[in-house]
């Protein structure tokens, strides 16, 4: 039994798929199919049901990815204690961003992680902020940067990167452009052009929502604040966006603060509090990029 072979298994567990288990770990998808059929041949078990579209754990699978999981971590604890005495960091980092995200400071983090350690293997993963902090909590990703609402993720560290208010934002000629205080109740009867579940500033808009009793009608939904802005100055609903979301939008929108929802959106770098020296070394860098970026 070997390392590569516990990894290949974790990844197809993971993504329930050969083919994209074979892209994850950069080798065919025939030679992970060929690790994993040695790997059933030495534990004399088979341990993926093959027959639907989707690939899933056996018994013996499930009872063996626990420990497989372990196995791995345990080698990777090696190579990080070693690196603590030698002052060398190598193996992997896995960082996760939120959809739609263009803040330069985590690309400026990740390039001078990678000159300083150019030998760990970089990956950058998009997705919404929900399966980015469960990344983080079961260990596939190091760090992410998510959205959330009012505090990070209980049971992660967190650097806050951005911490503001909801802004609606409409074309010129639309009724609530002429009012100077737009509240929530103002909302009905219009279209939302909003970010999708999963993301903080949603997640904020829904709660703020919720309290109050009002069900918005949800016209739209994007993951990037530019198309939420290019929605609603075609007319097709009130874009609600973060304060600096609306920045530089003056020419085509105008923006209010929804005054009665102060809970904020926060844009945060979450972590484990249990982490290696890699993991350490990119904090250091990314909290120097958004302190002076």
């Amino acid at each position: 039994m070997e390392l590569r072979q516990l990894e290949y298994f974790v990844a197809v567990a993971d993504e329930r798929s050969f083919t994209r288990a074979a892209e994850r770990v950069h080798i065919s998808q025939s030679g992970v199919s060929a690790q994993i059929r040695q790997l059933e041949r030495e534990l004399g078990a088979e341990l993926f049901d093959r027959s639907a579209r989707a690939v899933t754990l056996t018994v013996a699978g499930k009872a063996a990815l626990e420990h497989a999981r372990a196995a791995l971590a345990a080698a990777g604890a090696v190579g990080q204690a070693v690196g603590e005495v030698t002052g060398l960091i190598r193996g992997r980092l896995t960082v996760g961003m939120v959809s739609g995200c263009t803040l330069t400071p985590l690309f400026d983090a990740l390039a001078a992680f990678h000159r300083a350690h150019p030998g760990v293997e970089l990956s950058l993963l998009e997705d919404s902020s929900d399966r980015l902090t469960e990344g983080v909590r079961d260990g596939t990703l190091d760090t992410a940067l998510i959205g959330a609402a009012a505090t990070a993720p209980e049971g992660l560290d967190a650097l806050t990167v951005i911490s503001e208010r909801l802004v609606v934002a409409v074309p010129p000629g639309h009724p609530l452009a002429r009012r100077r205080k737009v509240v929530l109740d103002d909302l009905t009867g219009h279209p939302i052009v909003c970010m999708p579940p999963g993301t903080g500033l949603r997640a904020v808009f829904d709660q703020a929502c919720a309290a109050r009793g009002l069900r918005p009608t949800i016209a739209l939904e994007a993951g990037a604040a530019d198309a939420l802005a290019g929605l609603a100055a075609r007319g097709l609903g009130v874009a609600v966006l973060s304060a600096s979301m609306a920045k530089g939008l003056d020419d085509v929108l105008i923006a209010r603060t929804l005054a009665d929802v102060e809970t904020p959106a926060l844009l945060a770098l979450v972590w484990r509090p249990a982490h290696g020296p890699a993991v350490r070394d990119f904090l250091a860098h990314a909290r120097r990029a958004f302190t002076h970026p």
